[in-house]
């Protein structure tokens, strides 16, 4: 059994910070990828980060670059999502994501077949 517990949510202002961290327990095929998605009202789940270990290292979207930074502590088995310069538009309930197999490291695929964490809010006023 896989279980990802995320925390650190909360309510801030717009340029403000706040820094998520994922606890990730159980056999999961791969802690060298990991994943963060996020779920605004009335919109499809995205992918906000994701993390290979192994080789091709970090991936941003567009909109999150050179603000969001995604680490991982593999003695605490917990992932990060660090999450500065916040705007209203970052609103949104976010997800950690632990893949099922060991397939190549991709958001994508991340999207489509991963563990899940039970999801927290984030919310940014203007």
């Amino acid at each position: 059994q896989v279980e990802l517990v995320e925390s650190g949510g909360g309510s801030v202002q717009a340029g403000g910070s706040l820094r998520l961290s994922c606890v990730v327990s159980g056999n999961t095929k791969s802690r060298n990828c990991m994943g963060w998605f996020r779920q605004a009202p009335g919109k499809e789940r995205e992918g906000v980060a994701r993390l290979d270990s192994i080789s091709t290292g970090t991936w941003y979207r567009d909109s999150v670059k050179g603000r969001f930074t995604i680490s991982q502590d593999n003695a605490n088995n917990t992932v990060y999502l660090q999450m500065n310069s916040l705007k209203p538009e970052d609103t949104a309930t976010y997800y950690c994501a632990a893949p099922r197999d060991g397939g190549p490291c991709l958001i994508e695929r991340l999207a489509q077949n991963s563990f899940w964490g039970q999801g927290i809010q984030v919310t940014v006023s203007s």
